[in-house]
């Protein structure tokens, strides 16, 4: 880690998660969390206005977390980046402003980035520089997508995505038609391992010769599990929980691995990068590996933790945009709940942040941190 590479906090707020990151160029020095998870937990799902409020009260709290996590002060940053979407236009909302707000006092660059280029630049923090191109498989609630990135930071391409339930949206509602409660994933991955995947055969969708090679669909694996799983309550039998997770979890992974291998083939790729919550399954690790090792790619996987949403990611891309000296948003910077992967991060119109030192900027400066 050398001094003069960029120190940059980032702020992640896209769904249930108020993450803060800092990171010096490719180094982690602070990932703050606070979830609101156990109270959506109440609902089955994420509940959008607990969700943003839950995001302004942790806010400031977190922020100054970090700061103390990482043992630096506000005004030694040399940027601030800031989830901008997609997301949940409330919950990004609050990050937005808030990063707006210390980027002002502080006189420090703003960037608002992409989610899902996040959570490609995170592996930064665990395995160094990304491959240029980088493929990545991403996997989460809200996402199943293949990326083509040959530039992180101004250049990633779409080569599949979900046409209905992302994997991890599957994932919960598996979970709860056999009553495990929210968030599904983590306990169909706990229960999956002591069933058997072979057990019953569930549909993998758009796998067909004419379907299109690099989509998901796990809408009808999800009706077909819900079916099977009310047939056999319908018929009075007990329902195998454990072999219907590990017969569900399998269909997912396979699906997702197959594509993800084919596409670094047919793309010339060597190696394939794996992000977003799902990511954190261990048999969707697993099974990546085996057929990456099969095919000669090689496999980029972040530890669980940065594979949520999370700060550091955030940071990490914006510490790269500072790093190849990306143009900054303007301090008029709003939260898109649908920004394109296309867009990597918002460039302003022109540098806005040498702010005319006036005696409101200074007040709020010396309130913020001295």
């Amino acid at each position: 880690m050398a001094a003069d590479e960029p120190l940059v906090l980032g702020i992640e707020t896209s769904c249930d998660e108020t993450g803060v990151g800092i990171v010096r160029g490719t180094t982690l020095l602070a990932d703050a969390v606070a979830s609101s998870v156990d109270t959506h937990a109440r609902f089955g799902g994420v509940v959008p206005e607990i969700a943003s409020r839950a995001h302004l009260e942790a806010m400031v709290p977190t922020i100054e977390r970090a700061l103390k996590e990482a043992g630096v002060s506000a005004r030694d940053l040399d940027g601030i980046a800031v989830t901008s979407g997609p997301g949940l236009a409330g919950a990004l909302l609050v990050g937005v402003s808030a990063a707006k707000a210390y980027a002002y006092a502080l006189g420090k660059p703003l960037y608002g980035v992409n989610h899902l280029a996040s959570h490609i630049c995170v592996d930064q923090l665990e395995h160094g520089p990304l491959p240029e191109p980088t493929m990545a498989l991403l996997v989460s609630g809200g996402h199943s997508s293949l990326l083509l990135a040959p530039d992180i930071t101004a250049d990633v391409r779409p080569l599949g995505a979900t046409i209905d339930d992302a994997a991890g949206e599957a994932f919960d509602k598996i979970a709860r038609v056999l009553d495990l409660g929210f968030p599904g994933g983590p306990v169909i991955d706990r229960l999956a391992r002591e069933g058997d995947p072979k057990a019953i055969a569930f549909p993998r969708g758009l796998t067909g010769p004419h379907d299109a090679p690099y989509d998901f669909s796990f809408s009808g694996l999800k009706t077909s599990v819900a079916r099977w799983i009310e047939a056999k309550r319908a018929a009075g039998e007990e329902v195998p929980v454990r072999d219907v997770a590990a017969s569900f979890q399998e269909a997912v992974v396979d699906v997702l691995t197959r594509k993800a291998v084919r596409a670094c083939k047919d793309e010339g790729v060597d190696h394939l990068m794996i992000g977003g919550g799902v990511a954190a399954n261990s048999r969707l690790r697993a099974l990546a590996q085996e057929r990456c090792e099969r095919a000669g790619i090689r496999l980029r996987v972040p530890r669980p933790k940065l594979c949520t949403d999370n700060g550091a990611m955030v940071a990490a891309l914006g510490a790269e945009m500072v790093a190849r000296n990306r143009l900054p948003s303007d301090l008029e910077l709003s939260a898109d709940s649908s920004l394109p992967v296309t867009e990597p991060h918002v460039p302003g119109t022109a540098h806005t942040h040498a702010h005319d030192h006036d005696h409101v900027h200074e007040i709020s400066k010396d309130n913020l941190y001295s």
